[in-house]
């Protein structure tokens, strides 16, 4: 078997699979019903593997702090991102950039943090804009 998979600690992985199920459309794969501490979860979004471990000390298993984020995040491309950024604010996720429209680029992009300190973007591509296209706009930009 190949494949790629996310792995991610978090205070409470239970508590964490509720609040993306409240965002995404994500697809539960295992799901462990142990002591707070010992549970893990895996999920699919939209084909990628995600598997969250519960803090545990013991084991050197430390997550982020909401006040001290990952510098990693997740870019996720949504077929709907106002719904899906309006999702993660009703679920209690702190906006870091509202959605925005970058018209010239064909896309629209959104940042929230949730509370077991990771970031998400958001994309929403409205059309296709090559490589070139895009360098060729950075470019004037950058000169203006």
């Amino acid at each position: 078997m190949t494949g790629v998979e996310i792995d991610m600690i978090v205070t409470d992985s239970r508590k964490a699979l509720e609040l993306y199920e409240k965002i995404f459309d994500v697809e539960r794969v295992e799901v462990t019903d142990f002591s707070k501490g010992e549970n893990e979860v895996i999920f699919s979004l939209y084909g990628v593997r995600f598997h969250m471990l519960d803090e545990n000390p013991e084991f050197d298993l430390m997550a982020p702090k909401p006040d001290n984020p990952q510098t990693i995040w997740f870019n996720i491309m949504v077929p709907d991102i106002n719904g899906t950024f309006s999702k993660a604010m009703n679920a209690g996720c702190t906006e870091l950039q509202p959605v925005t429209e970058l018209t010239d680029f064909g896309v629209s992009n959104a940042m929230f943090n949730d509370p077991f300190g990771y970031q998400w973007m958001l994309h929403q591509i409205h059309k296709e804009v090559s490589f070139e296209e895009r360098m060729r706009l950075f470019e004037e930009k950058k000169e203006n």
